[in-house]
């Protein structure tokens, strides 16, 4: 005991956080590519914005439909291997739609591309119920999921550039080699915390007796999977989640093609101008993460710490509604920024519920539900969106939907939300 006392406490949990911060970078970034590459393949594959619509959509289906079962298997097989084989699978398809020329070309490398990415949001969520004691959940949500931000923000002016230079098939290429690069570094270090190869006695010790439920030590589930979406908290995780994501995937796939053909932006102007929405949203979401925490630790009610976020950062995201009515590229870049941000403060949380709310050992599997219930909104989104630029000939009434979208997130998370807690199954 006195050994233990004289030891400095490892800090292998943090090292973690940057692995996840990483995977959801790359995650991001892959799906930048398209972005930012959309206008160009747009007019060099002859593609209408309705059948980019539908380009972009394929991604969002499968990347939904697979969440649910890549979360059971990150539960049940070890979130180690299962984010390893995600992040391989998606840099691979990411590469392989250098080579697409046609629309069912595409159609497919973005279908297996979803498939793919569709492991990291819930391998994540399991690992950070492992690795991270109750207190520290919000910041370390905060901290890996504005990787989106990361991904989105520093890599659009590079891939825009890249773009330019190379063509669009080039940016492709480099960011599936950065994710097989990435695993690879991931497989060498990553483990359970039990099982862990520089973690020592006294983290080990701090990260356990400061969970209420200390998941991941055996791998007990105390239901299957479909019975989690009879609770009431559950369902409205899926739906304030979808209501956050039909607005959120604007920015990760038409927000460069609004800039360049609403805002008359030249490509490498859009890649700058479209840094700044996730650069606010990064300053955003951390200080939200810290936010949610705080809150915790000085109220000890995790329902509150958890809403406030959640109902003030969907509020605040309406103010996308009003960008495309106003005349000015400075103020419409001010109101998507508040929109970005907003979005971001309420992200902090949301990926803490699963966490917050999930049985022993099913972390994993209940993220997995929401998102893929966030990302049929995020399926849905680009289709509709596509459809209104056709029909109207601007992003004006498609940026109002998204704002509606967000109004109905924040009542959802006000008003069917319910007490945060671990959902208790009876013996």
């Amino acid at each position: 005991m006195e050994i233990a006392k004289s030891q400095k406490m490892t800090k292998a949990r943090y090292v973690v956080a940057i692995f996840m911060l990483g995977a959801i970078a790359i995650n991001y970034l892959d799906r930048t590519v398209m972005s930012a590459a959309t206008p160009t393949m747009m007019k060099e594959l002859h593609i209408s914005s309705t059948e980019m619509g539908w380009i972009m959509s394929m991604f969002f289906l499968s990347y939904a439909l697979f969440q649910i079962p890549t979360g059971w298997l990150a539960d049940r097989f070890g979130q180690r291997i299962c984010l390893a084989v995600a992040v391989v699978w998606w840099s691979i398809a990411t590469a392989a739609t250098a080579g697409a020329k046609t629309i069912s070309g595409l159609i497919s490398a973005r279908l297996f591309m979803g498939m793919g990415e569709a492991g990291v949001y819930p391998c994540n969520a399991g690992i950070t119920a492992k690795w991270f004691p109750d207190n520290e959940r919000g910041k370390v949500t905060a901290l890996f999921d504005s990787g989106s931000r990361f991904g989105t923000a520093f890599a659009m002016p590079f891939v825009a550039w890249m773009v330019a230079m190379y063509g669009w098939q080039f940016p492709f290429v480099v960011c599936g080699a950065l994710g097989i690069v990435w695993a690879v570094a991931w497989l060498a270090y990553y483990n359970d915390p039990e099982r862990h190869k520089f973690i020592n006695e006294l983290e080990l010790r701090y990260i356990r007796d400061n969970q209420m439920k200390k998941e991941g030590i055996d791998k007990t589930q105390p239901m299957k999977w479909y019975e989690l979406l009879k609770y009431r908290n559950v369902k409205a995780m899926c739906l304030g989640f979808f209501c956050l994501n039909y607005a959120v995937y604007f920015f990760i796939t038409w927000f460069p093609t609004y800039l360049v053909n609403d805002r008359g932006m030249q490509l490498t102007t859009m890649g700058w101008m479209a840094m700044l929405p996730p650069l606010c949203g990064i300053v955003v979401q951390w200080f939200g993460g810290w936010f949610t925490d705080y809150t915790y630790k000085r109220t000890g009610n995790l329902t509150k710490a958890r809403k406030i976020n959640l109902v003030i950062g969907m509020l605040f995201a309406t103010s996308v509604t009003f960008a495309g009515f106003v005349e000015s590229n400075t103020v419409a870049m001010v109101l998507l920024c508040i929109s970005y941000s907003g979005l971001a403060f309420a992200g902090s949380a949301l990926w803490s519920l699963p966490g917050d709310v999930a049985p022993r050992n099913m972390t994993s599997v209940l993220g997995g539900i929401q998102n893929c219930a966030s990302n049929i909104g995020g399926f849905l989104g680009p289709i509709i969106t596509g459809y209104l630029i056709s029909t109207s000939g601007n992003f004006g009434t498609a940026l109002a939907v998204s704002g509606v979208a967000c109004l109905v997130g924040a009542f959802t998370y006000a008003f069917y939300l319910t007490e945060l807690k671990a959902i208790e199954v009876d013996a």
